[in-house]
């Protein structure tokens, strides 16, 4: 592993939507008074129910206020955090012009993520000085830091941040559960915390589509449109040779499924398999403007030798500036060999990592002038799985091999 691994110092490392600028912060306190700040601001939002004595309410509502307008002003700001940032601005002059704003709305800008300035919808994480992250900004942070060589930091108080010094905030995480929520469909006011069992199965006006949509039906209406529909459309009238033009689209979608699931069981009857985990380590090249890869330690499957390297969106220049992240990686034969060695592999997600990864078998004939295989895409879902992948120390995933034998 080379020092390049635990790079030290550097700015905040971009949010979800991208980069956040230096010196905006969206909570409270920053530094070793953080904790208390956020402690007055939330017995600030409080109100009357804390009684007297408590910080002035006014002055921690225009410093809030102030933020806000800052967030929005900023042209380096990404789009959706200016508009949000004036949203919320807006709906802070209107409180504070009314005297005194709803307790969710006050609880809102007390608990929402410093990144996104939205509530979060599951984890929460916090800097050791208290500021509050969205899972989704946090793992992108991180992700960020490992891209461009620095350390990751919190964007309110520059204090360092990593899985192993930030920690999850249980109590704001049961607070946001609770606070009520607004259903796209039917606009009722739900707990967050029920709002999608209440989208996916009990709300009249979710959208929903035809019982026959399996045989062509295009229809999407409101739920409780539903039966009237069903009672009256026309796709079960259809003759059978309509139905086989629609039967055939859909085998036509099926057919690359099975035919990998196809690939997959006559692999597994060959003679020869192996398999091992392998963990990819994060390098920095010898070039004047470094470049992150990933390499393996050597391992030995099928009494042979190998090595696996990874690159992120192909080697680009600034791969933090790109909202869109891929892997992709090279098998690498070491020993020598006597005869060409035809192989079919494959990387699949480790036994304790949660990334989802579609398989795809790659095929290679290694010689002693062959020896290594292009570039191939890992085949993660999409930029969020990625991001989990480099926010991580190391890179754990398991290697098929299979030889083919003539």
């Amino acid at each position: 592993m080379s020092g390049a691994e635990e790079a030290g110092g550097g700015g905040p490392a971009a949010g979800p939507a991208g980069a956040v600028p230096a010196g905006v912060g969206v909570g409270v306190g920053a530094g070793p008074g953080a904790a208390a700040g956020q402690a007055a601001a939330a017995a600030a939002a409080l109100g009357e129910a804390a009684g007297p004595g408590l910080p002035d309410e006014a002055g921690l509502a225009g410093a809030r206020q102030l933020q806000l307008q800052e967030a929005a002003g900023d042209p380096d700001a990404p789009p959706k955090k200016r508009l949000r940032a004036a949203e919320a601005a807006e709906a802070a002059a209107a409180a504070a012009a009314a005297g005194s704003g709803k307790l969710e709305e006050r609880l809102y800008s007390v608990l929402c993520c410093t990144v996104c300035l939205d509530l979060p919808k599951a984890s929460v994480y916090q800097c050791t000085n208290g500021h509050l992250m969205c899972a989704g900004c946090f793992i992108h942070l991180l992700a960020d830091a490992r891209l461009k060589e620095e350390q990751a930091t919190c964007p309110n108080c520059r204090c360092e941040i990593s899985k192993s010094l930030c920690c999850r905030n249980l109590a704001v995480e049961k607070a946001v559960s609770e606070l009520p929520s607004e259903c796209g469909f039917c606009l009722r006011q739900f707990p967050r915390s029920l709002l999608e069992r209440h989208q996916k199965e009990e709300c009249q006006d979710r959208v929903t589509q035809c019982k026959y949509k399996r045989i062509g039906c295009p229809w999407h209406g409101p739920f409780h449109e539903l039966t009237v529909h069903e009672a009256a459309c026309a796709h079960p009238t259809k003759t059978g040779n309509e139905l086989m033009e629609i039967l055939d689209e859909m085998d036509q979608s099926h057919r690359k499924e099975m035919q990998l699931y196809n690939s997959i069981f006559s692999l597994l009857s060959f003679e020869k398999i192996g398999y091992t985990e392998v963990q990819f380590r994060p390098y920095r090249t010898d070039d004047f403007i470094t470049r992150l890869y990933y390499e393996t330690p050597r391992f030995t499957v099928l009494n042979q030798t190998w090595v696996l390297k990874a690159r992120v969106n192909d080697s680009e220049r600034n791969p933090n500036l790109s909202c869109k992240r891929t892997l992709s990686f090279q098998l690498l034969l070491k020993s020598k060999v006597t005869a060409p060695l035809e192989c079919s592999f494959l990387l699949l997600k480790g036994p304790y990592d949660d990334v989802r990864i579609s398989p795809v078998i790659y095929h290679f004939v290694f010689t002693n002038e062959s020896n290594e295989t292009d570039y191939v895409p890992l085949p993660i879902i999409d930029s969020v799985e990625c991001n989990k992948l480099l926010a991580a120390k190391n890179i754990n995933l398991r290697l098929f091999l299979f030889q083919i034998q003539k």
